[in-house]
Order: C-alpha cells, then sequence, then structure tokens
C-alpha cells in the first residue's frame, strides 16, 4: 500500500508524522500554510475553507470548497488540495506573485481589513468562481436576452450565487465590499491552470491504512470490503463528511481507536431515477445531490439552501445526517414527509427499512452493528404540495430550533392523503400521525386546517433549552400549518 500523501498547491505532501485524527487545518498549518485559519473549529465560520479536487456534476473535476478544522487529513489521501496560498501565480525570483482574480477583487474593492476570515473567504469564492455554468448566461454576456442572469439580493450579475459564501464569518467590513468582489468577477481565464483542471479526470479514490501508536484510519475499495471490516470492528468510528465527527474530535476531544471512511465507496455514490422511485446514495453530499437532482424532488430543493452553508453542504451526506440520528437534524422531517426508506447493509446482504420504523430512540435506530446506511430510496410519484419549514434563530448556517415538513395530495380541494415530518419536538425525528389524520379525507380549507393546526400542536414532546421553550416550538407546528395553507392558497390565486 502507498505512503499516504496528499497533493497540496501542486506538491506531495506525505501525510506522516500527523496522527491519524489530524485535520486538514492543522496538518496545513503545521506544514507552513498559515493562510488557513482556525476560528470556530466546528465548521460555523469558514476561516478554514480550502479547495479540493472532485468529482464534477458537469465537469469532470469540480473544485469543492470544504471546511478544512472538519475533515481528517487522512481522508484526503491521494486528493488535490489548493489553498488561498496556491491561488496565486508565482511571480519571477525578486518580483511579487501575481494575485488571483478573486483575490484581487478582495484586494481593491476593500473586502479585507483584520485580513482573518480572508483566506477562508477567497477560497469559498474561488470555488463558485470555477463553478460550472457560472458565467454562461452572465448580463454582460446575454444583455437583453432572456436567458440573462437577474441580479438580486443574492444573485449576481455574473451568475455569483451568494450562499457560496453562507458558511463564512467576518466580523469587520459588513460584507458589502465582500459580496462586490463577488459581483466583480469575470469568467476564468482560458490559460487558468485550475480552470483547465476541471477538464481532467479527478483524483481517483485509493485506499487508505494509515495508523500511528493504537489509532488508524481506513479507507477501503469496495463495500464488501467495508462491511466485512466493519463486522470485525463494530467499534470503528464511520465517517463521510466528517461534518458531526470532526465537531466531536475539536470541541470534545474525542479520539476514535478505529475510524473507516466510507465517503468515497461508489456503491455509496449512485444515484438512480427510475418511474417508481429515486435513490440516493448515502455518501453522494448534499451538494452533489443538489445539483444532480435539480429539482427534481422540490421538497429537497426547499431543504438543502437551508441547510446549514454550502461550505457544510459541500461535505454532508444524507447518510451521515440519518445515521448520527440527532433529533434536530434537517433532512429526518423531509424525508419522513417523503415516506423515504433506508438501505441498510451489511457483510450478509441488504434490507429495507422504512424511515418511519428507523429511529428508536435519542441518537438511537435499529441499525444493527456492522450495518451501514448504502442508500436513501423515495418512492414515486412525489406529493404536489409540500412544503419546509426551518425555525431557527438565524436565516442560514442554523441548528433548527424546530423543523416541519410537509407532503400533501390534494385532489378536487380534497386532502387525499398527508405526510407530515417533525423535528425538535421529541428525542426522535417523528411523524406527526394525529395530524395526518386530522387532515386526511376533508377538505383543504380554513376550517379544516384551523382543527389540524390545533391538533399539531400537541404532536411530540417538545422542551425547554437554549433555543426555544416548549410552547413557543408547539405555537410554532400550528403556525407551520397555517403558513402553508396561506402559501397554496396565494399560489391558487397568483
Amino acid at each position: 500500500m502507498h505512503p499516504p500523501a496528499i497533493t497540496v498547491n501542486g506538491k506531495d505532501t506525505p501525510l506522516a508524522p500527523a496522527a491519524p485524527h489530524t485535520t486538514a487545518l492543522d496538518f496545513l498549518r503545521e506544514r507552513g500554510l498559515t493562510g488557513t485559519k482556525e476560528g470556530c473549529a466546528e465548521g460555523e465560520c469558514g476561516a478554514c475553507s480550502v479547495l479540493v479536487a472532485r468529482p464534477g456534476v458537469d465537469k469532470p473535476t469540480d473544485w469543492v470548497a470544504v471546511n478544512a478544522c472538519l475533515v481528517p487529513a487522512a481522508a484526503l489521501d491521494g486528493q488535490e488540495v489548493i489553498t488561498a496560498e496556491g491561488l496565486a501565480t508565482p511571480g519571477a525570483p525578486g518580483t511579487a506573485a501575481e494575485l488571483h482574480p478573486v483575490q484581487e477583487e478582495m484586494a481593491v474593492r476593500g473586502g479585507s481589513q483584520c485580513g482573518y476570515c480572508t483566506p477562508g473567504f477567497v477560497c469559498s469564492m474561488a470555488a463558485e468562481y470555477y463553478r460550472p455554468g457560472r458565467c454562461d448566461h452572465s448580463a454582460d454576456e446575454a444583455e437583453g436576452s432572456d436567458a440573462a442572469v437577474s441580479s438580486d439580493a443574492e444573485h449576481g450579475p455574473n451568475g455569483f450565487d451568494l450562499h457560496a459564501l453562507s458558511g463564512n464569518l467576518c466580523r469587520c467590513t459588513g460584507y458589502r465590499p465582500i459580496r462586490d468582489a463577488a459581483y466583480a468577477v469575470g469568467a476564468p481565464a482560458d490559460e487558468d491552470p485550475l480552470a483547465r483542471r476541471r477538464d481532467e479526470e479527478p483524483p481517483a479514490a485509493v485506499a487508505t491504512e494509515y495508523a500511528q501508536g493504537d489509532k488508524t484510519f481506513v479507507r477501503k475499495d469496495t463495500l464488501a470490503e467495508t462491511l466485512r471490516l466493519l463486522r470485525e470492528r463494530p467499534d470503528a468510528v464511520v465517517v463521510a463528511g466528517s461534518t458531526d465527527w470532526g465537531v466531536e474530535v475539536n470541541i470534545r476531544s474525542r479520539r476514535a481507536d478505529y475510524v473507516i471512511a466510507v465517503d468515497r465507496l461508489p456503491e455509496l455514490r449512485e444515484l438512480h431515477v427510475t418511474a417508481d422511485h429515486i435513490e440516493i446514495g448515502a455518501a453522494l453530499t448534499l451538494t452533489e445531490i443538489e445539483r444532480r437532482l435539480d429539482g427534481e424532488v422540490p421538497l429537497l430543493a426547499e431543504l438543502f439552501p437551508q441547510f446549514a452553508s454550502r461550505l457544510i453542504r459541500n461535505g454532508a451526506t444524507l447518510g451521515g445526517n440519518l445515521g448520527t440520528g440527532s433529533p434536530i437534524g434537517d433532512s429526518p422531517p423531509v424525508l419522513l414527509a417523503l415516506d423515504a426508506s433506508l438501505l441498510l447493509a451489511d457483510a450478509d446482504g441488504e434490507r429495507e427499512v422504512p424511515l418511519a420504523e428507523y429511529f428508536t430512540g435519542y441518537r438511537q435506530s435499529v441499525r444493527r452493528p456492522g450495518e451501514l446506511i448504502r442508500a436513501v430510496r423515495i418512492p414515486r410519484p412525489l406529493a404536489p404540495v409540500t412544503g419546509f419549514h426551518k425555525i431557527a434563530k438565524r436565516r442560514f448556517d442554523d441548528i433548527s430550533s424546530v423543523a416541519v415538513a410537509f407532503a400533501l395530495d390534494i385532489e378536487d380541494g380534497v386532502v387525499r392523503k398527508a405526510r407530515i415530518g417533525l423535528g425538535g419536538v421529541a428525542a426522535t425525528p417523528i411523524r406527526a400521525l394525529a395530524t395526518e389524520a386530522a387532515l386526511e379525507g376533508r377538505p383543504w380549507s380554513d376550517r379544516t386546517v384551523d382543527a389540524a393546526a390545533r391538533v399539531l400542536r400537541g404532536e411530540g414532546t417538545p422542551m425547554d433549552d437554549h433555543r426555544a421553550s416548549s410552547l413557543y416550538r408547539s405555537a410554532m407546528l400550528g403556525q407551520s400549518l397555517k403558513k402553508l395553507y396561506a402559501q397554496t392558497t396565494e399560489a391558487a390565486h397568483a
């Protein structure tokens, strides 16, 4: 097996002597790349953002921004990483480097003051700068055309999606000059090496076994090998994007004796759309799912922008979000409303479990030792009336106090089928079964909704904590159904 190494700014960089739990952030800083900063160590500030070459959606390779503070350096074995230092073009001996276009715009438009957050912003901006299709129909190129990109509060005339920066925080500039810099960048030049890199194949996933002392990090080539290993080591910590486990490592100083990575397993990275169902691989990132489905599942399309930040979505997976069993995960309410089931695999085979029967207690499930979530299966046809309401203190990049997902079949003004998923109101994500029963077979009307909203307020066992009181959570449940009704009636009369 090869000695583990990462290609950093074009140079092969051995992983040793870093410990298996060492984050990519610490790995880079220990090698002198101190532009990558630690602000929060839990994936909220983006000061640690770096670019990673990943399998592309519209091109063979995408440059993807990730939180280096969460990703184990060992997980990047065989991969290509670009830091803020690697974006600039080195000058001739004795001359200054030539700034990258993103860096240039940040400098000339006053997007940097103390500078601490700037390298992270630059890397997140660079990922969006290189996003295939961003400039295909920019206002400059298509002025007067129906294809022109409209500029609004969150999208620039150059096609720049400001959500790319939703995981980056700055305490100095007030954000306007940063936004101005983002909206000023043009298309990558033809000779740009990072732009040309997108047309080449991404780095292949490599098998990894990296041990230091009594700690080991392992990635196998296939799902079958992984499941056999998991049978031998049921105590192992399984990681994909490491957006949850990375916080445990940093904030709670957790150290696993044995870590098994599943993020690059091809069997967990498939997406199939058939007449009967949509099957989503458990190790596809949320960004990959969002871009590959491209609105095929409207309820998921509504969820994604509200799920943490783009930086987190570039690493987080449905398998990880469901595997942690958190009662406040954002995806379970949506998947419950979609009547999803999970395909659970172990060394002996595979079984399908309805998500409504998956959770058994706080962070507990029916998943057995040695089992992995291979895929999420969503039946078709999809309900035509859907909505996802996330109640949180911040609009983006926050944990929900309450999350409610609706999927309704309404025919001739009557609710034929109702599915409602709830998060944040019980020890597990739950279905609002009593409310579903209060809606089904009744007209979609003020009277029905008012009665069902009273039922919905009584669902679950909400608690008081620092995010919200139990009374507030209950009130928000009822209001969410009234909001959905208002949205559907407004749409019908529009």
